[in-house]
């Protein structure tokens, strides 16, 4: 592996569940460059050493301290990135393809002055193959981004204006994640998604080629736990799929199958090679764990066994880098903060995370929700964008078992009118079914907040601030179903429960300190927390120890998703400061975190997965 400068911003291989031993990292200072009048097209500053005015660190948005250019809220909606590179010695001869982990919003790419591809969308990763366009020595790579603030696209919590504005946070534009090569043949493998089936013991690899192969090839797969070969498996094809069988019962150690929960985050190897002729043709390193998620009866249940979900909601922002995570270690802290409230998991709300906490919640065992960043605005586009965010997100992060539901839309927004619009009713069902396409082994809250179509969780939003309050609410599953209010409208017009839904209360509490964490105004907006602040940590446990009372005396709930973990920004009510200091006693969070009284014992122990 080729990671030449561990004094890179962010050196580490940005995806350990799809890894090669081919990896030159281009993270580091690159020129850049304001194109306000969008003149750089008719300018030719695309064409090989063209100078850019300014240098940006990367992978850090200009928008944030990091770069070197900001903090800066001001809109630019064309930017220019350049760098030089060499390709190492050890990847020459092979087919050279540049990754990008993530460039918000639509990127176009040249390589020695030649456009050699682009990408739209801002959360998602993207490859191309710049074989051809490359010189002998030192190459120019050059990026134009356009992010213009435009609510069409999924922005997440990144506003389209200037300033703070209520719980929307200075956007990121441009590229915010890792640039890298990687060296490969002229066949190899595109992605490997692993589905597993814990009733059977078995476990489904499809393997994707990047085109059909000329002649019959053969795809190995060398599967281990914890550096244990537990068996290898080999089929051959002459198609650009191939679905390979692993029989986990079936193995030369005789170990028997381990599942993957919060209690042991088992995480299974698997090494892919693919042969042709004899020849080794690509090697793929990635992993998945055998684990299982359903609901049956209202009931959520993790390798059968009856789960309440404890999640905290994390927003994934840092004070100097934004949206991306300043380190690995700044994303292992996050982790170690959830688990030690009490959490046992999160829902990383409105953002496609870094797939490095993916990873590291794997190997913790923490549970996530994926959600989609959402738009503001429905227009066709609107539909497309969700659409293709939605399916690039499950493709990249499908082999993840951390990863328990998918969450496409939030509250409504970019459905503003899903209420009794048939169109955008049609919009949140296709979603709902796109995604259960895409991916059956994960449940799929639709519309996350209220006005649900077609979904696997009946999820609501509640900030009463008072427990006599949220027992109104919530005394009752039927009344809430049923209710038109605009505080507890489960179900759009026209629409109602199926009767398998799980029900649970997504996102409540929202505490914020009045002397904890940034004061006062921050860029014209003012900090904030819902229904007031409290003036000290006995008041926030007054509060906190109701809302909790309040969520697990709900007979019929399966779990709740606390707001937030962090402070971020303006939005001032996390259980972290945004440089992740605690306000209150941790361990008295942790043990205010609890499951229902059920059967008679408070922790559940092994009756319930979530257990910690």
């Amino acid at each position: 592996m080729n990671n030449q400068n561990v004094l890179l911003p962010r050196p580490e291989h940005p995806r350990p569940d799809f890894m090669r031993d081919t990896f030159y990292n281009l993270n580091g200072t690159w020129q850049f460059a304001f194109d306000d009048a969008d003149v750089g097209l008719a300018e030719g500053w695309y064409r090989t050493g063209y100078p850019l005015d300014k240098n940006i660190v990367v992978p850090f948005c200009y928008q944030c301290e990091a770069s070197g250019i900001g903090p800066n809220d001001e809109i630019h909606p064309v930017i220019w990135y350049r760098r030089g590179f060499t390709v190492p010695a050890d990847m020459q001869g092979r087919r050279i393809l540049l990754r990008f982990g993530a460039v918000d919003f639509e990127a176009m790419v040249y390589v020695n002055g030649q456009a050699v591809g682009g990408h739209k969308g801002g959360y998602t990763p993207f490859a191309l193959d710049i074989t051809p366009f490359l010189v002998d020595g030192e190459n120019d790579l050059c990026v134009r981004v356009v992010d213009r603030p435009d609510p069409v696209q999924p922005r997440g919590k990144q506003n389209w204006n200037r300033g703070l504005m209520g719980c929307w946070y200075t956007p990121t534009s441009g590229i915010w994640q890792t640039v890298y090569l990687e060296a490969v043949s002229d066949l190899y493998v595109e992605y490997v998604h692993i589905t597993p089936d814990i009733d059977k013991g078995f476990a489904y690899a499809e393997i994707m080629l990047n085109r059909k192969p000329d002649e019959k090839v053969y795809v190995s797969l060398d599967v281990s736990l914890r550096g244990n070969q537990i068996r290898e498996v080999i089929a051959s094809t002459v198609n650009r799929s191939v679905v390979v069988t692993i029989d986990m019962n079936i193995n030369v150690t005789h170990i028997p199958v381990e599942l993957w929960s919060i209690r042991n985050p088992a995480l299974y190897d698997v090494k892919v090679k693919v042969i042709g002729d004899g020849e080794q043709l690509d090697m793929v390193d990635t992993y998945f764990g055998m684990r299982k998620v359903e609901v049956r009866d209202g009931v959520i249940y993790l390798n059968n066994k009856r789960l309440y979900q404890r999640l905290i909601l994390d927003q994934g922002y840092w004070p100097d880098t934004l949206i991306t995570p300043p380190s690995d270690e700044a994303i292992q802290e996050d982790l170690k903060w959830t688990i030690n409230f009490g959490y046992n998991g999160a829902r990383k709300h409105q953002k496609v995370e870094d797939p490095r906490y993916y990873y590291w919640a794997d190997k913790m065992g923490v549970l996530v929700w994926g959600e989609l960043p959402s738009p503001y605005a429905y227009t066709d586009e609107t539909v497309e964008n969700l659409s293709a965010t939605m399916l690039e997100f499950i493709r990249r992060d499908f082999n993840h078992p951390c990863i328990i539901t998918w969450v496409p839309l939030n509250e409504s927004w970019g459905v503003p009118n899903i209420l009794n619009n048939p169109r955008q009713q049609n919009t949140a069902s296709m979603l709902y079914f796109m995604t259960k396409a895409a991916d059956g082994t994960r449940l799929c809250s639709g519309n996350d907040g209220w006005e649900q179509m077609h979904t696997d969780i009946c999820a609501l939003h509640d900030y009463a601030a008072e427990k006599r309050i949220l027992d109104e609410h919530f005394g009752d599953r039927e009344y809430v179903e049923r209710s038109t209010c605009d505080a507890l409208r489960c179900y759009a017009d026209g629409h109602k429960t199926s009767g398998h839904e799980a029900f649970m209360v997504t996102e409540f509490g929202g505490i914020a300190f009045e002397n904890i964490g940034p004061q006062g105004e921050m860029g014209g907006m003012n900090t904030w927390g819902y229904h007031g602040k409290v003036t000290d940590e006995e008041a926030f446990f007054a509060r906190f120890k109701e809302a909790m009372d309040a969520m697990v005396e709900i007979p019929y709930n399966q779990g709740y998703c606390y707001t937030q973990l962090t402070d971020v920004m303006q939005e001032i009510n996390g259980l972290l400061t945004p440089d992740r200091k605690p306000k209150m006693d941790v361990e008295k969070v942790r043990q205010l975190n609890r499951n229902p009284d059920w059967h008679g014992d408070r922790d559940m122990k092994d009756a319930v997965a979530s257990a910690w």
